[in-house]
């Protein structure tokens, strides 16, 4: 369903200018994706859960982003609200490791019909092995921007993990995965 193998980061010259990702590689098309347990927040409240519990029976889209306020994320949820994904039929969720209260005040400054997991330890993101050192930001990591169409087994139907942290995902290809869920 996706050709976007790339999974970038900043260049580290100490790697051959490689992106320096952390933990396990993300999933491919067709492999199961991993479960975890974090705060889900919708613009008011948060609470535990598990993915495969937001994500229902038909699955999801989840979209990978590294800061909440940022014009990039801003930017992202609005493309996506314009497009229409709150009609889907399945739930869009995102994965940022901004704090629930910084994560709910900006879905409401934005608007958002979307929910969005906190994920402040990083596990979650570390899993799809997109955790990534963000160079010149004194040591952050943040999640790398991915998107994974998921199935209602987890399994990984679409898959796009982009390389520079400001182009758009192909918003086209998102929706034609989640029409062959």
């Amino acid at each position: 369903m996706t050709d976007n193998e790339g999974a970038g980061g900043d260049e580290d010259p100490a790697n051959g200018g490689e992106p320096t990702r952390l933990g396990a590689e993300p999933p491919e098309v067709g492999e199961r994706a991993p479960d975890f347990e974090a705060l889900v927040c919708d613009g008011e409240t948060f609470r535990a859960a598990h993915l495969s519990d937001a994500a229902g029976d038909r699955g999801c889209v989840l979209v990978f982003y590294a800061f909440a306020f940022s014009a990039v994320a801003e930017n992202w949820w609005g493309r996506y609200d314009r497009r229409g994904w709150d009609e889907f039929p399945v739930p869009v969720l995102g994965v940022c490791r901004d704090g629930p209260y910084a994560q709910n005040a900006f879905l409401r400054s934005i608007d958002s019909p979307f929910r969005s997991f906190s994920d402040t330890a990083g596990d979650a993101i570390g899993a799809y092995g997109l955790l990534t050192d963000r160079e010149g930001m004194d040591g952050a990591r943040t999640a790398h921007r991915a998107v994974f169409v998921l199935d209602g087994d987890r399994r990984v139907a679409g898959r796009w993990v982009m390389d520079d942290w400001i182009s758009p995902i192909p918003a086209d290809r998102v929706e034609e995965a989640v029409e062959e869920l």
